[in-house]
C-alpha cells in the first residue's frame, strides 16, 4: 500500500450550503481550486469539518462525485466513512464506487465506547472489506474513547491496508509512543492544527489541517519546511497561524472554519442544525486575526 501520497498536507474540507441549506457546489468548486492552488497533498471530504452527520446518502453520493470529478487526479481524494455499527460502516463501504478514491478516513466508533478489542475487531472488518488503503482516526473529544497506543500499533502491524492514523488526541506522549514502535511504513498524521509543528517534529508525517481550507499555501508551506527539518521557517508559520488556529475550535469545528470562508468571500457563513454560526464577538475576531496573515 503506497501510504507516501498522504504524507504532507490534507485538508479536511467543508460542505458549503446555501441560505436555504441545499449543498452549494458552486462555492465547493471555488474552494476546492483555492486548496488545490495553495499546493496541498491531498484533499478528505465528508470528515467532520464537512458536516457527513447531517448529510443524506444521496447529498453524500452528490459531494463525493463532486469532489472526484472537480479533483480529476490533481490530488489524492479521502472520503470519511466511519460510524458507531460496523455492519453499517460495511455496507457503506460495500455500496460506494471507489473510482477517483485513494484511502477512507474511519472515525472510532463513537457513543457506544467499545473497548480496545472491540475497536480492534472494528477496524479489523474495515480493513478485510476496504478496497482501497485506511487511514483510522482517533479523536477521543468526540468519540468518548480513546485508541490506545498499542491498539494501533497492533492494527498497523496486522494489517498492510492501514497505513495512517489520524491523530487528534492531544496527547503528545501517546503520539510519541505510536512513532517509536510502529511498522515504518505506517504514518502518523497530525489530526490538530495547533499541534501539527510538534507533531511532524516528533516525527509525524503532516496533517489533515482545517485551517488549510482558508489558508492551504501557509500550512503547506508549514509542514513541508518541518518536514525538511527548517525549524526555524516553520516556526515562523506555524505563529502566523496561531492566534488562528486557537480561534476557529473555540466555538466549534466547523463554525469557525465556515465563519473565515465567508470573510475571504470564498464561501457563505451557512452551517446545518446542531452546528450554529459563531458569535459575533468571535467572528470579529477571526476577522481581525485574518487581517494579519499573509
Amino acid at each position: 500500500m503506497d501510504s507516501k501520497k498522504f504524507y504532507g498536507t490534507g485538508v479536511a474540507i467543508v460542505t458549503p450550503f446555501r441560505n436555504d441549506g441545499s449543498v452549494d457546489f458552486k462555492s465547493l468548486g471555488k474552494l476546492l481550486e483555492h486548496i488545490i492552488k495553495g499546493g496541498v497533498n491531498y484533499i478528505v471530504v465528508l470528515g467532520t469539518t464537512g458536516e457527513s452527520l447531517t448529510l443524506s446518502k444521496d447529498e453524500k453520493k452528490a459531494v463525493v462525485n463532486f469532489v472526484a470529478d472537480t479533483i480529476s487526479g490533481r490530488t489524492p481524494l479521502v472520503v470519511g466513512i466511519g460510524g458507531n455499527s460496523t455492519d453499517e460502516v460495511l455496507d457503506t463501504i460495500n455500496h460506494t464506487d471507489f473510482n477517483g478514491i485513494d484511502a477512507i478516513l474511519s472515525v472510532a466508533p463513537y457513543y457506544n465506547k467499545p473497548s480496545q478489542q472491540g475497536l480492534y475487531l472494528h477496524f479489523k472488518a474495515i480493513a478485510s472489506t476496504s478496497p482501497v488503503p485506511v487511514i483510522i482516526y482517533n479523536v477521543p473529544g468526540r468519540t468518548g474513547v480513546n485508541i490506545t497506543a498499542e491498539t494501533t500499533i497492533k492494527l498497523a502491524t496486522d494489517f498492510k491496508s492501514i497505513i495512517a492514523t489520524k491523530e487528534a488526541s492531544g496527547n503528545l506522549n501517546q503520539i510519541m509512543q505510536i512513532i517509536n514502535k510502529k511498522p515504518k511504513s505506517f504514518q502518523v498524521i497530525s489530526g490538530d492544527d495547533a499541534l501539527t509543528l510538534p507533531i511532524v517534529a516528533i516525527g509525524g508525517a503532516g496533517v489533515i489541517s482545517v485551517t488549510a481550507n482558508a489558508y492551504p499555501k501557509q500550512v503547506s508551506d508549514m509542514v513541508r519546511f518541518a518536514l525538511k527539518n527548517e525549524m526555524s521557517k516553520a516556526n515562523d508559520l506555524h505563529y502566523m497561524l496561531y492566534d488562528m488556529n486557537n480561534a476557529l475550535f473555540e466555538e466549534g469545528n466547523p463554525p469557525g472554519i465556515k465563519a473565515l470562508l465567508e470573510i475571504m468571500k470564498i464561501a457563505q457563513n451557512n452551517l446545518r442544525l446542531p452546528m450554529a454560526p459563531v458569535s459575533d464577538i468571535l467572528f470579529s475576531r477571526i476577522d481581525q486575526y485574518a487581517k494579519k496573515i499573509k
